[in-house]
């Protein structure tokens, strides 16, 4: 389980329930469908009759993997549904990071095609596993022998006390604020590191910077400079035809000026017969207007230019000069060695101010650490203040598991480290037997220890907040008589506030239910497959009974099966 979810879990003041559970085609299944109420609900069956295959189903359509060897015919799909009502969990955000249809009744379904390919869907949504793992965590809590291994988790020993002390909310605050403090640190030490890089390109970068700025290049020069160029190694060509123009147009003994105002003048001679000679005359004149202002702009371009040695080599020196700098830095135009220079002013910019950005980084760090000890010192003082009432509640309830000798310990130690959880480490202490001093849990329990334990602190988180539901699978295992009764007592409290469900093989346990299936092995055209049946009246009795003595149904047996139902009430 992610840490972000077990956070949220533990946060959630409501609960998720599992109201029907359908598999069809799955292992020894060919299709059960059950309807769980919200409460304690046990299911039991002899040993190999498919209770592990119900668990497996449910893990299948959680996201477990996929096994074509597990597809019951092969000549169809494996279906695994579950309908969960989540009306009371706030998880609407889930759904919209996801675009997920939200739906107070939800459906996850996992289909097996019989060459092994497998589906998955959130109210008929096409998913990844991933996904669909994510939601399950928010939903199910499945809790077995194996499963005991989570008490050798940090952020599950956390979230315990947090719990218990009513610190939940002021850990999420630390842990948000923690988050932001190491996003802060990471963008610390990548300033400093970009400064110890830009810091041994600081000097070239300066010099390139400086040779740059003193060539004072302008966007579009090098085209105006060779076109300047140009006109000035061929001035002398230039001028002898402009002033051939002028000669043709104004100055010749027979110019074309003269020509067109005689021609102009002939046509106004004849303009009286008719208007189309006047208006030939004016377009004429409106030729002579223009040629006349070409003849004056050729004088004056040829008159403007000069022939100047001195000038055509200060271009060339500029134009040589501009190349250098294109060649140099591998570009083609004067556009781009001006954007190199903005570049290269940013960077020696940079260098420049930014030891005055890293002291300002590291005035937010600091100021981020006094907080974050502040309020780590606070969780730790309430941690520490809850810390006695843990240990005696959870003591008491080993004692009514038959470990009367049971030690339990909640270290908190502080550290001067900042995690995200506050500045303490804590530990869970035990020992089952007088006169051993209590270590570390994973050390000195055994499996059936840590099972009660695990049993004892999930009883009383339920008491605080609203866990997901909770399937126990065998943790009875090894116990028997006035234990399994205190322990489906614990698991019965539970299920007044949440739904619990618990695979047994102990009749004192399966007589505290509300709710009793049973999982049984029939033949069924010619092979064998499992059934689930919920018992009612007398078929719950005769169940409890054969539990109580095996297959030798006694009347002492039947009633002390009834009295164990009784005592249920």
């Amino acid at each position: 389980m992610t840490l972000e979810i077990a956070v949220f879990l533990i946060f959630s003041i409501f609960a998720a329930m599992i109201k029907e559970f359908r598999v069809q085609n799955f292992a020894l299944i060919n299709y059960v469908d059950i309807a769980f109420q919200d409460s304690f609900v046990v299911i039991t069956g002899e040993t190999g009759a498919g209770k592990s295959i119900l668990l497996d189903a449910l893990s299948l359509a959680l996201g477990g993997k996929a096994d074509s060897s597990l597809v019951f015919d092969k000549t169809k799909k494996t279906i695994v549904e579950l309908v969960f009502d989540i009306s009371e969990l706030d998880i609407q955000q889930f759904f919209d990071d996801n675009a997920l249809d939200y739906q107070k009744e939800t459906i996850v379904r996992r289909e097996i095609t019989p060459d092994g390919k497998s589906r998955a869907f959130i109210n008929d949504t096409p998913v990844t596993l991933g996904v669909l793992k994510s939601l399950g965590e928010f939903l199910i809590d499945i809790h077995s022998q194996h499963q005991n291994l989570i008490i050798n988790s940090v952020s599950f020993r956390y979230n315990f006390v947090d719990a218990i002390a009513d610190t939940l909310k002021e850990r999420n605050q630390f842990t948000q604020l923690f988050k932001q403090y190491q996003k802060e640190k990471k963008e610390l030490n990548q300033l400093i590191e970009n400064q110890k890089q830009i810091s041994k390109e600081f000097e070239f970068n300066n010099f390139l910077l400086e040779e740059l700025e003193q060539a004072q290049i302008q966007e579009g020069e090098l085209q105006q400079i060779e076109e300047e160029l140009n006109q000035l190694e061929n001035a002398e060509s230039i001028i002898q035809q402009l002033s051939y123009v002028v000669q043709s147009l104004k100055d010749g003994e027979i110019n074309a000026i003269q020509l067109l105002v005689d021609a102009k003048n002939h046509l106004q001679s004849i303009a009286k017969y008719h208007p189309k000679y006047e208006e030939l005359a004016q377009r004429l004149n409106a030729a002579i207007i223009e040629i006349k202002d070409i003849s004056f702009e050729a004088e004056k371009q040829s008159a403007e230019l000069d022939i100047n040695p001195e000038r055509i080599q200060e271009l060339r020196d500029r134009i040589d000069l501009i190349n250098k700098l294109l060649k140099k830095h591998g570009v083609k135009t004067d556009k781009e060695l001006i954007d190199i220079k903005e570049e290269l002013e940013k960077k020696v910019e940079q260098f420049q101010n930014s030891d005055d950005i890293i002291s300002e980084k590291q005035k937010i760090i600091h100021q981020l650490e006094q907080e974050l000890h502040n309020k780590a010192q606070v969780l730790s003082q309430k941690r520490k203040s809850i810390k006695d009432k843990i240990e005696k509640e959870c003591v008491s309830l080993l004692n009514d598991l038959a470990m009367p000798n049971a030690q339990f310990v909640v270290q908190i130690e502080n550290t001067n480290e900042i995690n995200e959880f506050g500045m303490d480490d804590i530990k869970f202490l035990f020992s089952a037997n007088k006169g051993i001093t209590p270590s570390e849990v994973q050390k000195s329990a055994s499996g059936g220890e840590i099972a009660r334990l695990m049993l004892a602190i999930k009883s009383l988180m339920a008491k605080k907040i609203q866990l997901p539901t909770i399937i126990f699978d065998e943790i009875d295992t090894g116990v028997s008589g006035s234990v399994a009764g205190k322990m489906g007592d614990i698991m019965k409290r539970m299920g007044e506030d949440m739904q619990v469900i618990a695979i047994t093989h102990l009749p004192q346990i399966a007589a505290k239910g509300t709710q009793h299936f049973y999982v049984s092995k029939v033949e069924e055209n010619n092979r064998t497959v499992s059934k689930i049946t919920e018992l009612t009246g007398q078929q719950r009795v005769m169940e409890i009974a054969k539990m109580l003595s095996d297959e030798n149904l006694g009347d002492a047996a039947i009633q002390n099966a009834m009295e164990l139902l009784k005592s249920k009430n």
